[in-house]
């Protein structure tokens, strides 16, 4: 049978939910806490075993919970409230679970045999005065990470369903209070509250990353090379977590005067402000490129948008730009601390872009100058812009990095066993990744402009 518990008194642990006298001595029993007392974490005060939090108004001692013990055998530790100004204070991390009288008065009114009004508890409405669940609503308010059980009537189950849909996670009848029961219950509803929060974070996750998926793929370019005889690939790994789009930006477009004008820049950093300021900066690449803007006159102009965008004196940029003539031969190379293109021409081996004229990142330094070098590209060719984090994944175990040697090399295996286009780039990254023993930790973007020889 279970035995009524009066407040502040030492609860023996039970074997299959019956009540056992407990020794004199016994400092095992589990402790009916007194109000403002907390126990250390987990519940208990050596750390483990569960709490349970009843909160009833009985001032005639007629509700009785029995003896507990959890799934390890320990017993259940269990603090009382009479009403839910106590109960907030009693409910601290530390309580797993919640046994709630549905016959609670309301928040603000008092029962026919109760001691008056919840002090503190405030005012009803008109709607919670006639709304039988407003204890339970409030409680699921008050302690919205916390598992709930709603303790009814025997003959009210249809208010106890209610009480579930409303959002505890069970109910049980007042006067059928079973050790084993309880017991059962109370680690029931803990394991539910649990899955039902991971779900919840689950399906919030996959909402977000849906979100940020259609947003960071609209950020990524669409380039705009109509008319042009060029053929274009691109691949983007942000080094952060789950992200989809990092500090790393590149654009590609054709200018009226049919010349083809590409960049590739890296932001410092890698979290969602970075990804930010590329996307600025690209898209005021693309403007100025089509205002008829290049070279050094161009990089100032985008030196001035990222002084007045970057949200820290710190950031800095690096960035390549590339502006190939209509006739598809020649090009005008510009790098601010950039790593140069690579450039695989027909009959010849892929090599770096000239890179001794560059100049310094975007960011560094206020009137900096970024000459235009002249190059010359061929017939046949395909050229190879990158961020660095292509090229900073290390090698093995050791410190080594792949570097930019290691990526020529890498680059001209690939091309020498017929890769190119999408496969050369997906490649390129590929190998990089696998040398590095698993993910780059920075950014990679990669891209390619392949001119073929039936090409005007």
């Amino acid at each position: 049978m279970p035995v009524p518990i009066p407040r502040q008194r030492a609860i023996p642990a039970a074997e299959g939910g019956q009540a056992h006298a407990a020794p004199p001595h016994d400092t095992t029993a589990p402790t009916r806490e007194a109000p403002g007392h907390h126990p250390g974490p987990n519940g208990s005060g050596n750390g483990s075993g569960l709490t349970l939090l009843v909160i009833e108004d009985d001032p005639a001692g007629s509700l009785s919970v029995p003896e507990l013990l959890d799934s390890a055998g320990k017993p259940i530790r269990i603090r009382t409230a009479r009403n839910l100004t106590e109960a907030e204070r009693l409910l601290t991390d530390d309580v797993h679970c919640i046994l709630l009288d549905l016959a609670l008065p309301a928040p603000g009114t008092s029962a026919g045999t109760g001691p008056g009004p919840s002090p503190g508890a405030g005012t009803a409405t008109a709607e919670g005065d006639e709304d039988e669940l407003v204890a339970l609503k409030h409680v699921l308010r008050l302690a919205p990470r916390h598992a709930v059980l709603a303790l009814t009537a025997n003959d009210d189950s249809e208010r106890g369903a209610e009480a579930v849909r409303v959002g505890a996670q069970d109910y049980l009848f007042r006067d059928e209070l079973d050790g084993r029961l309880l017991s059962r219950a109370i680690r029931y509803a803990v394991e539910r509250k649990r899955a039902d929060a991971a779900q919840r974070q689950l399906t919030e996750s996959r909402l977000r990353a849906q979100e940020n998926a259609r947003l960071e793929r609209g950020l990524l370019p669409t380039p705009l090379l109509e008319g042009s005889p060029l053929r274009f690939a691109a691949r983007y790994r942000p080094g952060r977590s789950r992200a989809l789009l990092g500090g790393d930006f590149y654009d590609t477009v054709r200018t009226p005067d049919g010349a083809v004008h590409v960049m590739i820049g890296d932001v410092c950093g890698h979290g969602p402000d970075e990804a930010a300021l590329g996307v600025e900066l690209r898209i005021a690449w693309r403007a100025l490129t089509f205002a008829g803007l290049c070279g050094d006159e161009l990089l100032s102009t985008l030196q001035k948008v990222l002084e007045h965008e970057r949200p820290d004196d710190e950031i800095f940029a690096t960035l390549c730009t590339v502006d190939i003539a209509p006739d598809g031969r020649r090009a005008g190379l510009c790098l601010a601390g950039h790593p140069a293109p690579l450039i695989a021409r027909e009959g010849r081996l892929a090599e770096l872009l000239p890179y001794e004229d560059g100049g310094p990142a975007l960011g560094l330094l206020p009137r900096a100058r970024w000459p235009r070098r002249q190059v010359e590209l061929g017939g046949k060719w395909s050229l190879m812009l990158y961020t660095d984090g292509l090229i900073e994944g290390r090698i093995g175990r050791g410190n080594q990095r792949l570097g930019q040697d290691g990526m020529v090399d890498m680059v001209r295996r690939q091309i020498a066993a017929g890769l190119q286009g999408d496969e050369l780039l997906e490649a390129a990254v590929n190998e990089a990744r696998d040398l590095n023993g698993g993910d780059l930790t920075d950014d990679v973007a990669v891209l390619l402009l392949d001119r073929t020889p039936g090409a005007r």
